[in-house]
């Protein structure tokens, strides 16, 4: 019998076939919330509140994010070409706050094409880029089409969250909503700036 398995280009390739541009995903995150659906396969009230909460902070974030200028010099003069794929789902408080930030960074270069699709739908190709063996997200897949190669990958936290993350489970054992809370404060008080300066890292 002939095997079905598909390499993670392939994979890669399917997902920016099936994908949405960030106005296309934002606009199927709001359809949804009014049939108060959240995207993703599993459903449930929580997720909806999470989504519909998202759903208002990437709209502020659009509208607030600023990048500082060395950044956007960075980027505006950086000789590259390359799909920002990012597997996603509306109900994640993290892709909320990344999004904006990963959206405004792509739009400077012409040669950065940035692509979304849900993880829920493209479990294989998220089950090749695990964080600590879970299916974390946001993940910002970097694809040289060209080359047909990953040239870097990014999530789900920008660098400075993820270390906080650590620590607190290293001190607790887990996160628990007093943890979140403080998380939300610190993505309120860094608006985006980590983000901008992880990516420019990969760029």
């Amino acid at each position: 019998m002939e095997s079905t398995t598909m390499t993670v280009t392939e994979l890669i390739e399917q997902g920016i076939s099936d994908s949405y541009t960030y106005q296309e995903y934002k606009e199927v995150v709001s359809s949804l919330l009014t049939e108060d659906k959240s995207t993703g396969h599993e459903q449930s009230e929580e997720l909806t509140n999470y989504s519909m909460l998202n759903d208002r902070r990437m709209k502020r974030l659009d509208k607030t994010l600023k990048i500082n200028e060395p950044v956007k010099e960075a980027f505006v003069n950086a000789d590259t070409k390359v799909t920002w794929l990012v597997l996603t789902e509306g109900w994640c408080g993290d892709a909320a706050q990344s999004l904006p930030m990963i959206n405004k960074l792509a739009a400077l270069n012409e040669g950065i094409d940035l692509k979304i699709i849900s993880r829920d739908d493209h479990d294989e190709l998220m089950s090749n880029f695990l964080t600590n063996g879970g299916k974390a997200i946001p993940k910002l897949i970097v694809y040289d089409a060209q080359n047909k190669k990953v040239v870097n990958s990014w999530g789900p936290r920008p660098s400075v969250a993820t270390r906080m993350v650590a620590e607190y489970k290293e001190q607790h054992g887990s996160l628990d909503p007093q943890f979140k809370e403080d998380l939300q404060v610190w993505y309120n008080k860094d608006k985006g700036v980590n983000i901008a300066e992880d990516l420019l890292k990969i760029l």
